[in-house]
């Protein structure tokens, strides 16, 4: 870390800039060292003139919900970015189109979809953290993903240019996006239809019924750890390899599911991704897979 040698170097800002920010406070995992300096811009002209000003030494990170991510002990080095103020959280309905804000929490778009009568998106609504997550890891859940729902996403390059993206330039595939990692996402456009009110809830009450019997909730978790691999289901090849109830410190696998693990208590990151190192290893030798991580680990050891 430096002592305060980087806040000298950063530009003059509308938002907010805190330093040693404990990154526990913001990911679902509750664990994780400070990031070095948090920036939560006013907007997107804040930020554009932010990026364009910051020296491109400095390392710049972007944090949406915290959703699906675990974050080192040691924390983040340079500047992590949060789009929290409420110029990242507004919609705007347009016909067969919606477009949303990226720090739009998705259970704030459940309400919109009922309240609007808007389809297409229940799904996507009931994957935890925020809609801009979504994009960059082509999220999704029961067969559906975002790729069959988005149209386009507003970016912002490193330089601070503002470019409107078309989703085939994204390639979305399975967990995956070439989102160049300097590009920050501030809005995305999906397509929808009109709903019943009473449709929508339903459909979105299913999905999240459907999580509520097979996921574990209200507990420390990142969601599913690891990418289904071709062919295979990783909660399968887990169970085969003998890792349920499988536990390092404080972390353990979930006795509910074998594909996420919990912070049961006092869990530091390292812990966390022991485990998971654990399972890989595991599974490798009893199944010849290699699973890949689907929760994106960032951040230095202590």
């Amino acid at each position: 870390m430096h002592d305060g040698g980087l806040m000298t170097r950063l530009p003059k800002v509308r938002g907010v800039y805190r330093e040693n920010e404990p990154l526990s406070r913001h990911t679902w995992f509750a664990v994780g060292g400070p990031a070095e300096v948090m920036f939560f811009p006013e907007d997107e002209a804040d930020l554009s003139a932010f990026l364009a000003a910051c020296p491109a030494d400095v390392p710049v990170f972007v944090l949406g919900g915290g959703s699906n991510l675990l974050v080192r002990d040691g924390g983040i080095d340079g500047v992590t970015v949060k789009l929290e103020a409420p110029a990242f959280k507004q919609y705007r309905i347009d016909n067969d189109t919606i477009t949303c804000g990226c720090g739009l929490r998705n259970v704030e778009l459940q309400k919109i979809m009922i309240n609007h009568g808007v389809g297409g998106l229940a799904f996507l609504s009931t994957i935890p953290g925020c809609i801009g997550g979504s994009v960059k890891t082509n999220a999704g859940c029961y067969g559906k993903e975002t790729a069959d729902v988005l149209l386009s996403a507003t970016v912002i390059d490193r330089q601070g240019t503002l470019k409107k993206i078309n989703v085939d330039d994204l390639h979305l595939s399975y967990r995956h996006s070439d989102f160049p990692a300097d590009w920050i996402m501030t809005a995305m456009t999906f397509k929808i239809y009109p709903e019943p009110a009473q449709r929508v809830l339903d459909e979105i009450n299913d999905y999240k019924n459907r999580r509520l019997k097979t996921q574990p909730h209200h507990v420390k978790t990142a969601g599913s750890t690891f990418k289904n691999p071709a062919g295979h289901k990783a909660w399968e090849l887990i169970k085969q390899a003998g890792c349920a109830g499988l536990a390092v410190g404080g972390a353990q696998v979930s006795e509910m599911h074998c594909n996420f693990l919990v912070n049961a208590g006092g869990a530091s990151a390292r812990d966390i991704e022991t485990l998971g190192e654990e399972i890989v290893r595991r599974v490798r030798e009893n199944s010849g897979v290699t699973l890949e991580w689907e929760v994106k680990r960032i951040g230095k050891e202590l």
